[in-house]
């Protein structure tokens, strides 16, 4: 299945695009740009938490096939982003245990879109991402998961540690996936309303998210690499979810 990530350029376009609430993974700005109106979408991309990164003129001409940027693009999602607090109460309303997963930062686009496959294989309700420092939401993303993004529902919250709360406050226990612990995955109860947080590819799960989780397990492993992919570790979890609640 294929999906085409549109774009939309022009400062002006883009601030009409981000008040009529479309779903935009990313804007592009042009490194050392200025001016009223760009000043005016900055502060509309802080106002929003947008993702953002400035970029040199060269990749904005390449994003926009030399059409008049002006300076910005944006990056439209070519999927919905859901409510977490809706898709939550939707969950515990159609009496499945509620399985979600949550993302913290992780950044290769392959990564993504292989986790968004298993999740979807595996039944997840849900899989949550933060605003910024996540791999982007895009063609390649949904080409990567093999149409499975355009199935299962994605949220995007301000921070990992706000989905913490939420998902608690239902009474939702949060499993860390990390090596700092003694406990083995096989020894969490994945029978119990849960949500899994699997953590970036560089450093892993931030240490002050691992200080709010109910409960950390880990992968036991037999060789000398001390870890493994993310999405490699996402799928062992998601899976031993599956065969406690067969």
């Amino acid at each position: 299945m294929e999906a085409k990530t549109s774009k939309i350029f022009g400062i002006r376009a883009v601030i009409e695009a981000i008040n009529s609430e479309s779903s935009i993974d990313k804007v592009f700005i042009q490194k050392g740009i200025s001016g009223h109106l760009m000043n005016e979408l900055m502060q509309h991309i802080k106002k929003n938490n947008i993702a953002f990164s400035y970029v040199p003129v060269e990749k904005l001409d390449k994003l926009s096939k030399y059409n008049n940027h002006q300076g910005a693009v944006a990056q439209i999602a070519p999927i919905p982003f859901h409510d977490l607090d809706g898709l939550i109460e939707k969950t515990i309303e159609s009496g499945e245990t509620p399985l979600f997963l949550l993302l913290d930062q992780v950044s290769d686009v392959r990564n993504f879109g292989a986790i968004i496959r298993t999740a979807e294989c595996t039944g997840v309700h849900g899989i949550i991402i933060q605003k910024q420092g996540n791999a982007p939401v895009n063609a390649e993303t949904v080409k990567t998961s093999a149409g499975a993004a355009f199935n299962i529902p994605i949220c995007k919250v301000d921070h990992i540690k706000d989905a913490l709360f939420i998902l608690q406050a239902a009474e939702i226990q949060t499993v860390a996936a990390t090596e700092k612990t003694e406990d083995t995955l096989y020894q969490a109860d994945f029978t119990k309303p849960t949500a899994i947080i699997m953590g970036s590819e560089d450093r892993g799960i931030n240490p002050s998210i691992l200080k709010m989780v109910d409960t950390k397990a880990k992968l036991p492993l037999k060789g000398t690499i001390g870890s493994l992919n993310v999405s490699v570790a996402c799928g062992a979890f998601l899976y031993e979810a599956v065969r406690q609640r067969l």
